[in-house]
């Protein structure tokens, strides 16, 4: 299907055809359907690389011409590469923007302040995207609050499979938890240590689907016994109806939990969305690349009573703890000092 196509960069027979196509009256639509590729590959060719023509009062966008594409294409790969070198060379330049960037700027603020400072070099947010893309600036992206142009590590082999005793499937489990209409569907899952650490310390956590509370205990190791340790600590006192996991080794023993558990598809995180999102939260306090023995206890209990007296605009603006002590989700335990202690 047309919409399956990803984005790419068409070469010179592509462009030849293209501008042919044009000529020939074909919608864009049309267009990529022929060339095979996705429509926004077709608009965006035609927007950056038709003629364009000065003249008083604006520029005047002219015709499509599959020679002119090609080198203006050619002309902008170019000078992103000189773009990039042009900040690794000025050694001021250079320092400037790292300068900025280790305060948590982005290239966009960096780029407008050093203009708006009238500094004695400029860089565009373009080229220091670039620079940061490349091997020179790819250390700083960690500062990058998305961190999206980190680089990532290629898995050389995949995993392999772990079989779970007595394993059902996310497909079984109850509308309820699916749709988020019932309270005490919870979500598990497990933090590691970095590899480079060697640290078999790691944290155990589980997330409530409706109520979106979460937490956390830190675990020796990735042993079966020792997160359903955790499991069991982190849900006794609370109403918990199934748990959702994937199909790590910790989670083969799932049956000594005595609750109904189920298993996201091989591969397929995005199932249990809700902790992959607490997961993150919780990375701001424990950054990837750490070793969970560095981190006590009481750290990781105060982390889930920021998380859970956050406000959150899908719980409109109330906390998670707010929730569950309204729905009664707490059990056996003093609620009002469970409130004061998060």
């Amino acid at each position: 299907m047309e919409n399956q196509k990803k984005y790419e960069h068409l070469d010179q027979m592509k462009r030849d055809r293209l501008e042919a196509l044009i000529d020939d009256g074909q919608t864009q639509k049309e267009i990529a359907k022929i060339l095979g590729v996705n429509q926004s590959t077709i608009s965006r060719e035609i927007s950056r690389n038709r003629k364009k023509k000065r003249m008083t009062g604006g520029t005047i966008l002219g015709s499509y011409e599959s020679g002119a594409a090609e080198h203006k294409a050619l002309i902008r790969r170019e000078n992103s590469k000189y773009q990039c070198m042009k900040i690794e060379e000025d050694s001021g330049l250079r320092k400037y923007i790292i300068e900025k960037l280790e305060n948590f700027w982005n290239p966009d603020e960096i780029s407008n302040r050093m203009k708006d400072d009238n500094e004695p070099f400029y860089a565009s947010k373009t080229a220091i995207y670039e620079w940061l893309r490349s091997s020179y600036g790819q250390k700083y992206c960690a500062h990058l609050y998305s961190r999206r142009y980190t680089a990532k590590k290629q898995k050389k082999n995949k995993p392999q499979k772990t079989l779970i005793p007595n394993r059902i499937g996310i497909e079984s489990r109850p509308l309820g938890a699916t749709n988020r209409t019932r309270y005490g569907h919870y979500e598990g899952d497990t933090m590691v240590s970095a590899k480079e650490t060697r640290s078999k310390f790691a944290l155990s956590v589980i997330y409530e689907r409706k109520s979106k509370y979460i937490d956390a205990r830190k675990i020796k190791n990735m042993k079966p016994e020792s997160h359903n340790h955790a499991l069991k600590e982190m849900l006794e006192n609370k109403k918990a109806l199934s748990l959702t996991q994937d199909n790590g080794i910790e989670n083969t023993k799932h049956q000594e939990l005595g609750l109904a558990t189920y298993f996201c598809d091989p591969y397929s995180s995005w199932q249990k969305g809700g902790i992959e999102n607490a997961n993150k939260m919780i990375r701001r306090f424990i950054p990837k690349g750490s070793d969970m023995s560095d981190y006590s206890d009481e750290y990781v209990k105060m982390i889930v009573t920021v998380l859970n007296n956050k406000p959150r605009k899908s719980l409109g603006y109330k906390t998670a703890n707010e929730v569950m002590l309204e729905k009664n989700l707490f059990r056996n335990i003093n609620t009002r000092d469970y409130a004061l202690e998060g």
